[in-house]
């Protein structure tokens, strides 16, 4: 039953905000199916607030370890996934978005023949297990005859990067660097098509259910057919039950879903427990619906008992990292002090003390 713990608290605990076991950044993104990164020091933070004594260090470390991979595997946006199922994840569901997007292609006069002389460029810029930051790899682009200008680069690397030719490999100082995926991450796990749906639908529902159908489509990027397919081959798995018109689909509990309120988590932009869901109404106060209209939404979070509560954002100042809170309502002296421990949790992450 969804009762008695509301839908956002049991999002919490299922995205495993509420507690964890994850020692390492690759069972977090295995267990949620995909992080969204396109905010790559946010997405950092959205694996390390799910781990047990994360911190930033540590997860860059697992990108270069190839634990975990940076790309384009859905919806035309950037995020982690494992590295061992990074081939099957991006050939389920990022081709799907070239497709989608073939408006945008003639825009910037791209076709299959450029894409294809690209292909063969970037090849040989990178092959030999290689590292480019973006300007060199353009580079290499226009001295092939390619001209990256006005955006153009951009479409061209997304393109082949959702084609499972190039992926992010680790930073050169604050630049992230393109790889070939294929010598970065040998494929070890190939998956059929119908195995490949139905093991990115099951990751998706029991990380992060209780969910509906819309929702897994809107983070997927699949087609509503393509969603129900894969819903029919684990239904046997997943719980079901339908609040207010609307089925909720979801795993089996790892654990109780306890909240010692009040439980206040500074969430990066685009962290996944608002923006996997269509319909993000179980985790906002209808007195706050501003919070996540504009381009509030697309900030940094705080959520406290499984409701927005505000905006944050984090500055450096003489080695310090300083959070500022940008609040819905005061806060009681609790919830004050729930605020400083996680502006202390976050500073342990980034190894930094926190100026208050």
């Amino acid at each position: 039953m969804l009762q008695p713990y509301p839908i956002r608290i049991q999002r919490l605990n299922n995205q495993r905000l509420l507690r964890t076991s994850f020692e390492t950044p690759v069972e977090v993104v295995r267990w949620l199916g995909a992080v969204q990164a396109q905010d790559y020091l946010g997405a950092l933070w959205a694996i390390g607030c799910r781990m047990r004594a994360a911190t930033e260090a540590g997860i860059e470390q697992a990108i270069a370890d190839r634990s975990i991979v940076r790309t384009w595997p859905m919806r035309g946006t950037l995020h982690f996934v494992p590295a061992q199922d990074a081939h099957w994840i991006v050939k389920l569901m990022g081709a799907r978005v070239n497709g989608r997007v073939q408006s945008i292609y003639r825009r910037f006069d791209l076709d299959e023949t450029v894409f294809a002389h690209s292909h063969t460029a970037v090849v040989r810029a990178l092959e030999g297990d290689r590292q480019l930051i973006r300007k060199d790899l353009y580079a290499c682009l226009d001295d092939a005859g390619i001209d990256t200008g006005n955006g153009r680069g951009l479409q061209i690397v997304g393109h082949l990067a959702r084609l499972g030719l190039i992926c992010f490999g680790p930073r050169q100082g604050k630049q992230p660097t393109f790889v070939l995926l294929d010598e970065w991450v040998p494929a070890e796990r190939r998956q059929a098509p119908a195995d490949a749906l139905a093991e990115i639908t099951i990751r998706y529902f029991r990380s992060h259910g209780p969910a509906t159908i819309q929702d897994f489509v809107w983070w997927s990027g699949l087609l509503v057919a393509e969603a129900q397919h894969g819903l029919e081959a684990v239904r046997s798995q997943l719980r079901e039950e339908t609040l207010d018109g609307e089925t909720y689909w979801w795993g089996e509990p790892q654990a109780e879903a306890i909240l010692n309120s009040p439980a206040l988590f500074l969430l990066p932009a685009y962290d996944e427990y608002l923006v996997s869901y269509k319909d993000r109404s179980a985790s906002l106060d209808p007195r706050y619906e501003w919070l996540l209209k504009g381009e509030n939404h697309l900030r940094a979070t705080i959520v406290m008992d499984g409701l927005v509560a505000g905006n944050w954002k984090r500055t450096f100042e003489n080695g310090a990292v300083r959070v500022e809170a940008i609040l819905a309502r005061e806060l009681t002296g609790a919830e004050s002090e729930a605020l400083v421990d996680a502006q202390r949790c976050y500073g342990e992450f980034l190894g930094k003390p926190v100026a208050m």
